[in-house]
């Protein structure tokens, strides 16, 4: 079958493998996207943020003061911040973070702990919830309760992302609606354009939104390849009673539209000298904004490349939900208190170049792309508030999380871990303050606060949202 594009049958398979029968089956409308040029961004975009293996809130969201939380007083209060053993890297603070006033910002109402790097510098972007309890100390189930708000059976996830939730409900009219980089998805009631584009890693990106020839992947997309797309018949179309042969219709439209596109070429920030100087001048800004190499090649795969992979799809209006594993490595039971906080900070570093990015892009809606964006930062669940025999922590079930930018309250802490074993307890859900009388904090109150700050329906959550940190 040729396409009056000249795209051939091997691309569009590639491409339909990319997005794994979501978006190319979804019947979603790309035939406005004909032309680059006419991308446009979302008015409402959203980013899930995902550091992978349990952090330690004491380095970064929940810090607790080493001349108050002793040594000495470990028996009485189950809890070491450790700051002093990060005095071997001179980088590290060894107390807790107040962050420098933003000229004309508000005087800063969060403290950090040392590893959070730059990102201290929103802090007036920045709502932190901590005392959050994640009902489990196992790295499946913590992590597919923060994608979905529904604590898994087991450890198979129950429901929607929160990204289908958004896409499902919003329709946005971007080409790619949702991208999965390196993070699980799921779709439990929408039809297939809210699925996300899935990818392991920045080339499988780009091979899935570029139309240029490449090799076979597999003998499976071989056969494909050589049924030559048959022509649906009459009698096909009379026994699909599901829409299929529709949707397959218009799924061929649709990618097609995709890969002609040229999607792929936003996201490489390789210069090139047949592309035009505006494009090379182009990359080179991101490159700077994003702390990459000046010069050669860039990778894409690091916590500063994932981030600036998030920009360019926002600004340039390719994707209205991207959720990214941005760092992993923080399954630290073993080694130094030194290496944990390297990693941390490695993710707040890339996320506080995001932010600034966001700051500073004008959104074509009006105010910053920050005013668009709405910002979700999560882990499976916390470490241990006490060192182990091995230099590292455990698992601890009392974690915490950062929502930043559109529809928050910001420049505020909400919610609050125990001074004794950092435990989950009861807050007041108007104040955020201990309260023996109030509920506990639960991943499906930030989810439900997530939608509620985009004025969504929120009721598939089964909980009402953290209305004391909602913007409006």
């Amino acid at each position: 079958m040729r396409d009056p594009q000249g795209f051939s049958r091997r691309h569009l398979l590639r491409a339909a493998s990319g997005f794994a029968g979501g978006a190319l089956l979804g019947g979603l409308p790309f035939r406005t996207f004909a032309q680059q040029a006419a991308l446009a961004p979302a008015d409402r975009c959203f980013v899930f943020v995902y550091f992978a293996g349990g952090w330690d809130m004491l380095l970064s969201l929940d810090p607790r003061d080493p001349a108050v939380f002793t040594p000495e007083r470990v028996a009485e209060t189950r809890i070491l911040p450790g700051y002093s053993l990060l005095a071997t890297d001179p980088s590290f603070p060894t107390t807790v973070v107040t962050p420098n006033q933003r000229p004309g910002g508000p005087v800063p109402a969060i403290q950090f702990g040392p590893a959070i790097g730059r990102m201290a510098d929103h802090y007036d972007q920045m709502c932190v919830v901590r005392g959050i309890n994640m009902n489990t100390v196992a790295h499946e189930v913590g992590y597919r309760y923060f994608l979905t708000g529904k604590e898994p059976n087991g450890s198979a996830a129950r429901g929607s992302s929160t990204a289908t939730e958004i896409v499902g409900q919003m329709h946005p009219a971007v080409p790619v609606p949702s991208i999965a980089y390196g993070i699980e998805t799921y779709n439990d009631r929408y039809p297939g354009a809210a699925n996300a584009l899935r990818v392991s890693r920045a080339a499988d990106l780009l091979l899935t939104l570029s139309p240029s020839p490449t090799p076979l992947d597999s003998e499976i997309e071989k056969q494909l390849v050589d049924l030559r797309g048959k022509t649906v018949t009459c009698e096909a179309q009379a026994y699909d009673s599901r829409g299929l042969v529709g949707q397959y219709r218009d799924a061929r439209s649709q990618m097609t539209q995709v890969l002609g596109n040229q999607l792929h070429k936003s996201f490489s920030l390789d210069f090139n000298a047949m592309d035009p100087q505006a494009l090379n001048d182009e990359r080179a800004a991101i490159r700077s904004q994003y702390n990459l190499p000046a010069t050669g090649s860039v990778n894409m795969d690091s916590a500063a490349g994932r981030a600036a992979m998030i920009g360019i799809a926002l600004k340039k209006g390719i994707s209205q939900c991207v959720s990214m594993n941005l760092v992993g490595g923080l399954d630290t039971h073993f080694g130094t208190q030194v290496s944990h906080a390297t990693t941390q900070r490695t993710g707040w570093n890339a996320l506080a170049d995001l932010v600034d990015d966001l700051r500073k892009s004008a959104h074509p809606g009006g105010g910053t792309f920050i005013d668009h964006t709405t910002i979700m930062v999560f882990s499976e669940f916390a470490r241990t508030p006490l060192i182990n025999g091995t230099g590292g922590r455990d698992h601890h079930i009392c974690s915490a999380a950062a929502l930043i930018g559109a529809g928050l309250k910001h420049n505020l802490a909400f919610g609050a871990a125990g001074d004794i074993n950092m435990a989950a307890g009861l807050v007041d859900r108007t104040t955020g303050r201990p309260d023996p009388k109030g509920l506990q904090i639960l991943p499906e109150d930030l989810i439900a606060t997530v939608l509620a700050s985009a004025k969504l329906d929120y009721a598939i959550t089964r909980t009402e949202p953290l209305k004391a940190i909602l913007s409006g």
